[in-house]
């Protein structure tokens, strides 16, 4: 491709650009969205501003950091970032921005505003909710409330579905099913808001939010009309004052709802995508379900043309309550069945049968229950794609009875049948971060048992650490006062974030010491909010002032452990009646504590690793000199180092004498618990640097030269799947490819399966490439739809997720054989790792003429000096074996514009294309290295 047929392109795209294609996260589109907001304002003639309100949870747990990372340019758009200390506090903030014109001393003609918050944010904000959308909007305000709902309870305690809320709420609810809607929704839900004065819900799950597109960003693309014959009250149905509850629920009942649909109507926001003239089957479908359904339709090979053939019409609801009748009514016209496709309970379904009730000869509606009211699609979990296509594609042979279509049916029904499919041999869970340190603060003395809160500290339910049991947030705690009185146990330890503390926490040790329990609160300070990214407090907090807040609320002790006790003295604020301990007595102190009655708490303040680690990279903290590495002629390999530690970052090494134990110093984030099991093995180096071993090996000019592979076609799109572990930058290798696409005016869409796996768990990103965005339905790749897979992690390649994904003599495989232990051998000294196992099956399904095993882990690091740029060694592998169908070059303009680490990764793609070309010759150099 000439440098003509690409783009030009920068990362300030997804903010800047104005027109044409920019390439963002769906998080990413609502940073863009209150300026695009802004803009559109201005330019008929309204001087508007913007306020962001809500609390971070996943799937919008990184919304609040990207806010904070574009604060200068939202600023110049007028729009306020204000974090919420909780969900229903900023939920009663934005009710607030709707009030700032009543008094007539407002600085704007109106402020339009976004609430955010995960599921269990909305489910507690219900109050706030309710009492807000009941009083209104303002004429040129309007607020959009984010319901980030986590379907599969992949990062969350409960599985979530928030439009029930909503519609107790009365709030209506829009559905996007990508990044492109998330935009235009938010500019129609703004308008909307406006006009019939009700918040607007905008629907915020994994598959769009966390999802990234190729968009367009041409704004006046979307016309927005107003209805013309809607009779509006003579006082209108925004916010006003004086107002009353009855007067506020008559114009909700018999106006609100009423323009809402007349809106909805008059804009088409509901759509026929086909329109089969003599169609007897129609599907329904809405948000992340219309992609299944894309999806399930592609592999019955049914497009527009064959679905005109076939009778197939698909409508595709934006606005799933209230659901706007006369789009039904005018769809259904002639079918015999309407097929409903949504994920988790019926929401139009019921709403569809309540319109078609007074029609002459409606159609049968199926959705959550079949014809004769068995089991359909279930209520529970995910809908599968491959179970939509079969119910689809049934209810049409039925009536076609087409050969090739009942011949698909057939393969998808083998895909279902997960019996095929060998037994996972290991599996990666999440694990706490090298040096984190609820590797220590979670430990309880023997005898005694703690329970679980939210955050990081979560996940030690799974490890050895007598913890059970779990709240809800801000209720840590508050279980044991019902449990106490009829137990036998006299004490517990409860766990609770700083992070949960300053939300509301605070209120269940409150409870606590009001009702006399004896209860010990772990509060484990860390100085950032780890499991959605390392965000700061949402105001002012410090160790001393929560040891004063205790007291004050009545706490019997407050002690304080901490990895550097020297700094908590007296002039620091720290009270004079509050013991300051070093970790090292941990132990101690919990037993001192537990024999006290009443409720103590004992503060444990360590900074997050992770974080310790950015801020060390950044120059804010000094990165101590020290290293420790353990010399393995000495070792014995008793494996005390990792039980002391919990440490991930403590690895077996396998010697001629047997299993030894090895420090990955790429990973190691200096916390040195380690070195507390007292081991003659351990060598500190001090002022000494990892050596950068490539210089040397870079020297040979007979490798300047690599011919260019031959690169595969797309057709239709081409689907690739990326594996491996949290945070090693596999997300970055997915967002790489997306970019290099773009840059090609290729079509993208990504999708990255994390969950929990920023904390060591598996990876899974699925990424579509098609020769125009109209060509990417899904970002989702369905079962056996994989061209390529690349297996950053030996483990997660060999697990049924990724294994469900590859088609048995069509996929190809390129797969890291670094053997990679997992976090349960921190406890577990003898764990053997499953690498002829793991591999065998990968055989089994692949076929070991489409599979490919290197040691990339072991290449890179002799190369380069560094696991982390792995991902990018695998990559250039892949791409010189033929298996990219993207140029060279984009891929390493993209590199460029990350920005972050170039030379080290255009190295590191350039030796995994070096190695694709002559393996034996890198073998060679890399051994002499090593």
């Amino acid at each position: 491709m000439s440098v003509i047929g690409k783009r030009s392109v920068s990362l300030e795209d997804k903010y800047t650009l104005r027109k044409g294609h920019a390439f963002m996260t769906g998080i990413q589109s609502l940073v863009r969205l209150p300026m695009v907001q802004r803009e559109l304002d201005l330019k008929d003639g309204l001087n508007t501003a913007g306020y962001i309100s809500g609390y971070r949870g996943s799937p919008l747990g990184a919304y609040d950091q990207q806010l904070n990372l574009n604060s200068k340019l939202l600023e110049e758009y007028h729009v306020k970032f204000n974090p919420g200390v909780n969900e229903d506090l900023a939920a009663t903030a934005l009710w607030g921005t709707q009030q700032a014109e009543l008094g007539g001393e407002g600085k704007y003609d109106g402020i339009f505003g976004i609430w955010y918050g995960k599921g269990p944010g909305v489910d507690r904000s219900g109050d706030a909710l309710r009492h807000a959308n009941y009083a209104g909007t303002s004429k040129f305000g309007g607020v959009l409330a984010l319901m980030g709902d986590d379907h599969t309870c992949e990062s969350s305690t409960t599985c979530h579905q928030s439009e029930l809320a909503m519609v107790d709420a009365m709030i209506p609810i829009l559905n996007p099913s990508g990044v492109q809607e998330i935009i235009d929704f938010g500019i129609i839900g703004w308008k909307l808001s406006r006009y019939s004065g009700c918040w607007v819900g905008l629907k915020c799950v994994h598959d769009t939010v966390e999802s990234t597109a190729s968009i367009n960003v041409d704004d006046d693309r979307i016309k927005i009309e107003i209805p013309d014959h809607f009779n509006f009250p003579e006082d209108g149905l925004n916010i006003r004052f004086p107002d009353t509850p009855q007067d506020q629920e008559k114009r909700m009942h018999e106006h609100k709802l009423d323009a809402v649909r007349s809106f909805c109507r008059a804009n088409k926001l509901d759509r026929s995508v086909w329109q089969a003239s003599r169609a007897k089957i129609g599907v329904v479908t809405v948000g992340k379900s219309y992609l299944d359904t894309r999806l399930a339709f592609e592999e019955l090979g049914i497009d527009e043309i064959e679905a005109e053939r076939l009778g197939v019409r698909l409508y595709k609801v934006a606005m799933p309550w209230p659901l706007e009748p006369e789009g039904i009514l005018e769809f259904v016209e002639g079918l015999d069945l309407i097929i409903v496709v949504e994920e988790k309970r019926a929401l139009i379904e019921p709403q569809i049968k309540e319109i078609l009730y007074d029609t002459s000869q409606p159609p049968q509606v199926i959705g959550k229950r079949d014809e004769g009211g068995n089991p359909l699609f279930p209520s529970a979990g995910a809908l599968d794609p491959n179970h939509i296509a079969e119910t689809i594609g049934k209810n049409i042979s039925r009536l076609q009875g087409d050969a090739n279509l009942k011949k698909r049916i057939q393969e998808i029904e083998s895909r279902l049948d997960s019996s095929i499919l060998p037994e996972e041999s290991m599996v990666r869970l999440p694990y706490f971060c090298s040096g984190c340190p609820h590797n220590t603060s979670t430990v309880v003395p023997e005898g005694s048992i703690a329970m679980a809160g939210i955050g990081c500290h979560y996940m030690v339910q799974w490890m050895d650490r007598n913890t059970t049991g779990f709240t809800q947030m801000g209720a840590e705690g508050a279980n044991w006062l019902g449990q106490a009185p009829f137990s036998t146990r006299k004490h517990i330890f409860q766990n609770i974030g700083d992070g949960t503390y300053f939300h509301s926490g605070i209120m269940a040790i409150r409870a606590a010491v009001s009702s006399g329990v004896n209860i010990t609160y772990k509060i484990l300070f860390n100085d950032a909010v780890a499991m959605t990214g390392g965000q700061g407090f949402d105001g002012p907090m410090s160790v001393q002032k929560i040891c004063q807040q205790m007291y004050a609320e009545g706490a019997k002790k407050v002690t304080v452990v901490s990895d550097d006790p020297d700094k908590f003295t007296q002039s620091s604020g720290i009270s004079a009646n509050v013991k300051v301990y070093d970790r090292k007595e941990l132990d101690f102190v919990q037993r001192e504590m537990r024999e006290i009655e009443g409720v103590t708490v004992l503060i444990y303040e360590q900074v997050c690793a992770a974080e310790k680690r950015r801020r060390r990279k950044r120059g804010t903290i000094p990165d101590p000199p020290r290293r420790i590495f353990i010399n393995d002629d000495v070792c014995e390999g008793c494996g005390d180092c990792g039980v002391k530690s919990n440490c991930v970052s403590v690895l077996p090494l396998e010697t001629q004498f047997g299993r030894k134990r090895v420090i990955d110093q790429s990973a190691c984030n200096k916390d040195y618990s380690c070195v507390n099991g007292l081991c003659p093995s351990f060598v500190s180096v001090v002022g000494g640097k990892l050596r950068k071993k490539i210089n040397s090996a870079n020297l040979n000019e007979t490798w300047r030269q690599l011919p260019d592979p031959e690169l595969p076609q797309i057709i239709g799109t081409y689907n690739i799947v990326l594996t491996g572990v949290g945070g090693t930058g596999l997300v970055t290798i997915g967002a790489l490819l997306g970019m290099a696409a773009h840059i090609e005016k290729k079509g993208v869409g990504i999708i990255d399966m994390i969950g929990l796996a920023q904390k060591g768990g598996a990876v899974l990103s699925h990424l579509r490439i098609g020769e125009s965005p109209e060509d990417i339905h899904s970002p989702r790749i369905s079962s056996q739809g994989a061209d390529l897979v690349i297996g950053g992690d030996l483990v997660v390649t060999g697990g049924k997720k990724t294994l469900s994904l590859i088609k048995s003599g069509h996929t190809k495989l390129v797969v890291n054989s670094y053997e990679l232990i997992t976090g349960n051998f921190t406890n577990n000294a003898d764990l053997i790792f499953p690498s002829l196992k793991i591999k065998k099956s990968i055989h089994e399904i692949a076929g070991s003429d489409h599979t490919e095993f290197i040691d990339a882990s072991r290449i890179a690091t002799a190369l380069i000096g560094d696991t982390i740029v792995t991902n990018i060694f695998m990559l250039g592998f892949a791409y010189q074996s033929g298996l990219i169908p993207l140029e060279k070059s984009s891929i390493e303009k993209a590199i460029e514009i990350n920005g972050l680490s170039v030379e080290d990764n255009k190295l590191a793609f350039l030796w995994g294309r070096r190695t694709a070309h002559d393996r034996k010759r890198v073998f060679e150099l890399t051994s002499s290295i090593v």
